[in-house]
């Protein structure tokens, strides 16, 4: 688990905060892989998503500006695509801009093959660092950020737990 170490150790300094949060799913890696790794569709899967304009070539150094569904703080991000391994199957993200609290905020997502009840299933790994903003506490802002992460993941193992029943029907 080189790979693990390499991009999840992460060291914040005294003012921000720092965490992982992990998911199991029940879908082969290559069907969730092709969900996280689509920086220009980040809808397909985060249910607070309601649209992407990509600016670029979907290259490293790509902008995204995000437009957010009503019931968060926020109503638009601007993020950049930092690392893209199809590989090693690493996505990494960092938030530039945007109407929201997140600031230097910075997340990368590995995933890695696993055998769940037998048959193909995929872990996901998503770490992050953010600055803690004015007025709230490291415990509630990493609180705030795993609840956002793990509600993405969640939303991604259902569709991709979808997609993988959908592929077991057409054989």
């Amino acid at each position: 688990m080189e790979v693990v170490s390499r991009h999840h150790n992460r060291s914040p300094t005294a003012s921000q905060c720092s965490s992982s949060v992990v998911k199991h799913i029940k879908a082969p890696v290559d069907i969730v892989w092709s969900l996280i790794r689509r920086f220009d569709q980040p809808q397909k899967y985060k249910p607070f998503v309601s649209r992407c304009i990509v600016m670029g070539d979907l290259m490293i150094g790509s902008v995204r500006e995000v437009n957010v569904k009503s019931g968060l703080p926020a109503t638009r991000s601007t993020e950049r695509l930092e690392l893209l391994d199809d590989t090693e199957r690493i996505l990494g993200v960092a938030i530039v801009g945007g109407d929201h609290r997140l600031k230097n905020y910075s997340s990368v997502i590995t995933v890695h093959p696993e055998v769940i009840d037998g048959r193909a299933g995929t872990q996901v790994i998503e770490s992050f660092v953010v600055d803690v903003p004015d007025g709230n506490t490291k415990d509630e802002t990493c609180f705030f950020v795993e609840a956002l992460i793990k509600c993405n993941l969640k939303s991604l193992a259902e569709v991709s737990e979808r997609m993988a029943m959908q592929d077991l029907l057409q054989v």
